[in-house]
């Protein structure tokens, strides 16, 4: 049988949310294939998690395209900011549901070009952020990049109840929004 690279990827992705750790040879049992399968796919396990990561913030990046991001920083309507927020809200579960491994992978976190992009993608939230709290949307005495970071956290946590099946998936969402309103919220989220 011939694997394709998406469908080792994708077997690569359900096995990691289970197993974060996993080795190489795991994650060939896991694919269906035999390591020197997988080793042409993917010369190492580096080079499957940079491809992963790839892909984990194409998603992101999409999710911000959706909540249509940058227009909501630039606007001062409550209205916007709070579409984008709920929009970025609802899609971090998504993508924190299906590529929650790599939140806490440290080959992902030091990749030059992964920490790049992560770094353009977080910037954008975090001008989002500032104009929310400009609008009264969320706290003015929490600096933005907090925000960011206690989103980040909230999104392993999300991640870690999900795989430990703590939450229904159903509940992750209502979970994630209320408790970053309780913490980052001004009001006005009623």
């Amino acid at each position: 049988m011939v694997v394709s690279r998406e469908q080792v990827m994708t077997a690569a992705i359900q096995h990691l949310n289970e197993h974060p750790a996993a080795s190489m040879a795991q994650l060939a049992e896991a694919v269906g294939v035999s390591r020197a399968t997988l080793h042409r796919q993917f010369s190492s396990r580096e080079e499957l998690m940079t491809a992963l990561g790839h892909r984990a913030h194409d998603r992101w990046h999409d999710l911000q395209v959706r909540a249509d991001v940058p227009a909501a920083a630039a606007s001062d309507d409550p209205r916007v900011l709070r579409r984008a927020l709920e929009t970025l809200l609802e899609g971090w579960i998504e993508v924190a549901d299906e590529y929650g491994f790599g939140l806490t992978d440290y080959a992902m976190a030091v990749h030059p070009e992964l920490l790049r992009r992560s770094e353009e993608l977080e910037e954008r939230e975090i001008a989002l952020f500032a104009a929310a709290q400009r609008a009264g949307l969320l706290r003015a005495d929490l600096p933005p990049r907090w925000i960011s970071n206690t989103v980040y956290g909230l999104l392993v946590a999300v991640r870690e109840s999900l795989r430990r099946g703590d939450v229904a998936r159903r509940d992750a969402a209502r979970l994630l929004r209320e408790t970053f309103l309780a913490g980052a919220g001004a009001g006005g989220w009623s």
